[in-house]
């Protein structure tokens, strides 16, 4: 009997904090059955309905993990237009592409689509209820993602790693910088290591290459155990200060929210309850205290770019 071929995934915004965690795992990938074709958004625009068309015949795909997104909340206050093309249009044309090849979709989302006021951490079935154009942007790219036959949607989110613009590579940064800084105590999730996020998807996607199944819907990825940005900052310099990044730390004066100003409203609690994904692929390595240890031995070895692509394919 043949050994079964690998399954083909195209990794949609390769040069992102999420793509480049996956590229970081291409390994693990080819050991499940899993070959991983990254496209870098220079390579591949999501909302150009004829390029997408053409990248997908010229390079035959069973699944896409779609992680190209516009991620800055509160600039999308002011380019409502800009964060609606990438985040919803961008789904759209990946799912009309995907339904007409039979392609799988796999579209990551965020914690933003709730409102923060449940007071309890939120289940895939809790009606969404976005606060900001992120948010809603975002939502609306989940339901085009989900016309797509089979199609999965992961939400996640504080995602953090060694890679790109994140808030761990911001506090080390100010940390360095300032010996005071103020951090926002009353708004509440789960820190997300992105390598932790790209190994959940590699086990989401690996049934599909031993010829099973997945089943298509919704379903959440945060970390854990739950904390303030505050808190989440003290820990970072904490552990910076261990592994010899931070001469010193600075002093950290908790404020709210409100007190902070952002342009865009967060939600105050957004925690993710992770029950249902945990019952899909066995238990989560998602205990972000283990990826801030990894992120930072990363940083310090200067280890901030996934390793080259092998195979990036053209459009």
């Amino acid at each position: 009997m043949s050994a079964r071929r690998p399954l083909t995934v195209l990794i949609t915004g390769s040069d992102g904090q999420l793509g480049q965690a996956l590229r970081l795992r291409a390994a693990e990938a080819r050991v499940a059955g899993l070959h991983w074709l990254p496209a870098p958004r220079r390579e591949l625009d999501i909302t150009d309905a004829a390029a997408v068309a053409r990248w997908l015949d010229a390079n035959p795909v069973g699944a896409v993990i779609n992680t190209a997104a516009y991620t800055a909340v509160d600039r999308a206050e002011t380019e409502p237009e800009l964060a609606a093309r990438v985040n919803a249009q961008g789904p759209r044309v990946l799912a009309d592409a995907c339904r007409a090849r039979g392609i799988r979709l796999l579209q990551i989302s965020t914690d933003y689509v709730f409102d923060g006021r449940k007071g309890a951490a939120y289940a895939e079935t809790d009606v969404p209820n976005p606060l900001g154009v992120y948010g809603r942007t975002k939502l609306a790219g989940e339901r085009a993602a989900l016309s797509a036959p089979g199609a999965m949607v992961l939400r996640t989110g504080w995602v953090f790693s060694q890679f790109g613009h994140n808030f761990l590579k911001t506090m080390l940064r100010l940390g360095a910088e300032r010996e005071r800084l103020s951090v926002v105590a009353d708004q509440i999730g789960g820190p997300t290591h992105a390598p932790a996020i790209a190994g959940a998807l590699l086990r989401m996607l690996a049934p599909l290459a031993a010829g099973g199944t997945t089943p298509g819907g919704i379903y959440h990825y945060g970390g854990a155990p739950a904390v303030t940005w505050c808190e989440f900052a003290a820990a970072i310099f904490a552990a910076a200060g261990a592994q010899g990044l931070l001469a010193r730390a600075p002093v950290l004066e908790p404020i709210t929210a409100a007190a902070y100003g952002a342009a865009a409203l967060r939600p105050a609690d957004a925690r993710l309850d992770c029950t249902k994904l945990a019952g899909l692929i066995g238990p989560l390595e998602n205990d972000w205290r283990a990826g801030l240890a990894a992120a930072l031995a990363a940083l310090g070895r200067g280890s901030e770019a996934a390793p080259p692509d092998q195979t990036l394919a053209s459009s």
